[in-house]
């Protein structure tokens, strides 16, 4: 019996110093580290007529240089704004599948105004395929000076005429949990970066965007913090 004794107590106290050394203060950081931007962003980006676009399902905590920084260490690239002379080429690269790496995407709109940045990764020489994210960024900025970037990540699949609309669209994949761990995991593979996770954001788990294509989400959100830097 006393052997059962102590090592019921030696259990005890193992249990006890997991949680008081370990699992307690790691979620004691996340939530301190929580962005405070995170407490009021919404979950949708909108169309420049009202419509409800893509799901957004991924952020970035960085500053201005730091997400353009980690974007390229990652194999991402700026996308071009769009003008006659990006549409004239862009136009030109599809028909004669040609690479364009920096094709421009169309506007969004979160907080009332369009994307800050778009950031692209070619599938292919194709331009009418590709990977890209839209990001905004916040007001509020986190203790290190750090906005949160809150970006929706999905993957165009062609290019075509907007169901909704008529005009002319790329149509993207219902896929988006997909291109949302993809860009995480491109960042990720930089030193120092981390990344958490936000379960719940999303609260509708299918749906369709501002074109009329219809979306899957597991409903989280991936969170990269890049570490501050000059």
């Amino acid at each position: 019996m006393p052997r059962k004794i102590a090592l019921a107590m030696a259990l005890a106290l193992a249990a006890w110093l997991a949680l008081s050394y370990g699992v307690i203060p790691r979620a004691w950081r996340s939530f301190e580290h929580r962005h405070p931007a995170l407490s009021n962003v919404t979950t949708r980006t909108v169309t420049a007529s009202g419509i409800p676009g893509d799901p957004l399902n991924i952020a970035v905590v960085a500053s201005d240089g730091g997400l353009l920084r980690a974007m390229l260490a990652a194999g991402w690239s700026p996308a071009d704004p769009i003008t006659w002379r990006s549409s004239l080429r862009i136009a030109a690269a599809s028909m004669m599948r040609r690479s364009y790496d920096e094709a421009p995407v169309s506007n969004l709109y979160v907080w009332n105004r369009v994307q800050d940045f778009a950031f692209e990764r070619e599938a292919g020489a194709d331009p009418r395929q590709r990977h890209h994210v839209r990001f905004w960024r916040s007001s509020e900025l986190d203790d290190d000076g750090r906005p949160l970037w809150i970006g929706a990540a999905t993957f165009d699949t062609r290019v075509g005429f907007s169901h909704t609309t008529g005009q002319i669209t790329h149509h993207i994949g219902s896929a988006i949990d997909a291109e949302r761990d993809r860009l995480a995991a491109d960042l990720g593979a930089t030193p120092g970066i981390e990344l958490t996770w936000v379960d719940g954001f999303q609260p509708d788990h299918a749906g369709h965007n501002g074109g009329g294509d219809p979306w899957q989400t597991d409903g989280r959100l991936a969170v990269v913090t890049v570490p501050p830097g000059p």
